[in-house]
């Protein structure tokens, strides 16, 4: 008996030893008495501590305001409960930091945003504040919204593991984000300006439980939620969750492997750079397919969803087509396909050309005006990074139906081969070319305009 007893002991002995090493140590950032550890950065909206809960108070006149930790943390799990007045915008930065790069003060770096007006369902989405603007807005994932409780309290964890970002409210997966720029930083509460906006000023923005584990974060990431569809900024390589779904570089990201002059046998000679990882048109005075020439794949695609990154020059124009036969044209110009146009829409003459805005960025090039308002994403028509910064285009083929997107928001929709369809082309520049944007499948094509455009992350993912 006394073996047995023994036995028993040592046996919980061990389980609590276990159970020791496995507890998960949380940290509370906030002690729900006072400020301590906090710093106010930016503006000059007011914070104070209320039964527990810190308040920001929202101020006419007054830029974005953060209270920031002075603490940075890299990798952690961070969760806290948030509650807004309605109407107003907020969130809260991570591995952020105070200053810009050219040492001007203001906040930059990954936000969770908190959205309450009226069709702006963002709560959950990724912004990065002050730098590179949306990064999953929650069109990517527009079914979790209902999750989010509008003027109440609501529970809210960021997980920020290495390159891996995730989102939840409520316990729900808002935002899955692959993205290693940012490795570490502060976090900030923010208290987003209201302008002169007179109505909005005096409304609060309440936080509470602010607590952080920063030990072995990777093991208590969630696994027993269905997770968000995950989106990649890794340059020029896919991830684990995309290699199994079937995702493929169209662009190695340092050779011209798999790519052909659109009227030759072999890569351009000139016209195009390969160079840190950017595959780059020349600047050659804006011609069409004059220099360089386009560069199409070899292969041909039938139905597929392309992603593909740009950044463009003042002025520049160029487009991404598809469905192109390059024996359609064999003489000047550009070979044919229904294009995804890339324009700067303010220098550009070609983007007040055409019919309704049609030839504008994002839009199908000579045929349709790319516009998000059209299905109720966004409040303008477009979410544009802008000039010199790097865009995401979209485009998403199933059989005869095909959709653009810019920067994760829709912007066109269509259907090849309609009484519609016909029209539009009978219309426009192409209508001349039998049957066109009719053909089963056809090469992918990167156009030379004479202007100095960049690519990278060009993937696809072929579908049945």
């Amino acid at each position: 008996m006394m073996i047995m007893r023994k036995i028993g002991l040592m046996l919980l002995v061990a389980s609590i030893t276990t159970v020791s090493m496995d507890a998960q140590e949380w940290v509370e950032l906030f002690n729900g008495k006072n400020l301590k550890g906090w710093e106010k950065l930016d503006g000059d909206a007011e914070y104070h501590v209320e039964d527990g809960e810190l308040v920001g108070i929202s101020k006419v006149g007054s830029p974005n305001t953060f209270m920031a930790t002075k603490e940075v943390y890299g990798d952690f799990i961070l969760e806290y409960e948030m509650k807004m007045d309605r109407g107003l915008n907020s969130g809260v930065q991570f591995r952020s930091v105070a200053t810009q790069p050219d040492g001007t003060e203001r906040v930059n770096g990954y936000q969770v945003e908190c959205d309450d007006h009226d069709n702006r369902p963002w709560a959950g989405g990724i912004y990065e504040e002050a730098s590179r603007g949306w990064l999953y807005p929650m069109a990517y994932n527009p079914g979790a919204a209902k999750a989010n409780r509008r003027g109440e309290w609501n529970q809210i964890r960021v997980e920020a593991v290495g390159s891996s970002i995730r989102t939840y409210i409520n316990g729900v997966n808002f935002a899955n984000l692959v993205d290693d720029v940012r490795k570490e930083g502060l976090i900030a509460l923010q208290v987003h300006g209201i302008g002169d906006n007179v109505e909005l000023e005096g409304k609060e923005i309440r936080w509470k439980n602010i607590q952080i584990l920063t030990e072995e974060p990777a093991k208590y990431m969630k696994s027993n939620v269905e997770l968000a569809p995950q989106v990649s900024y890794l340059n020029n390589q896919l991830t684990p969750a995309q290699k199994l779904q079937g995702w493929e570089l169209l662009w190695d990201g340092k050779t011209s492997e798999g790519w052909r002059g659109a009227k030759l046998e072999h890569f351009p000679e000139k016209g195009w750079s390969m160079d840190q990882g950017e595959l780059s048109v020349e600047s050659s005075g804006g011609h069409e397919s004059a220099h360089g020439g386009d560069i199409v794949t070899i292969k041909k695609y039938k139905s597929f969803i392309l992603e593909v990154d740009f950044k463009m020059a003042e002025g520049a124009n160029s487009g991404i087509k598809y469905f192109v036969d390059p024996d359609l044209n064999t003489g000047e110009g550009s070979a044919i396909g229904c294009e995804y146009q890339i324009l700067d829409d303010q220098q550009h003459p070609d983007a007040k050309m055409g019919i309704s805005g049609n030839r504008t960025l994002a839009s199908l090039y000579d045929l349709i005006e790319a516009d998000a308002l059209l299905f109720g994403q966004d409040q303008s028509k477009k979410r544009f990074n802008g000039i010199q910064k790097w865009n995401r285009a979209r485009i998403e083929v199933h059989g005869s139906k095909v959709a653009h997107y810019l920067n994760g928001i829709k912007v066109i929709e269509y259907e090849r081969g309609t009484q519609m369809w016909k029209a539009l082309v009978a219309y426009s520049k192409y209508a001349n070319w039998p049957a066109f944007g009719e053909a089963e499948s056809g090469h992918i094509l990167l156009q030379d305009h004479g202007d100095e455009v960049s690519f990278r992350n060009v993937k696809i993912l072929e579908l049945n």
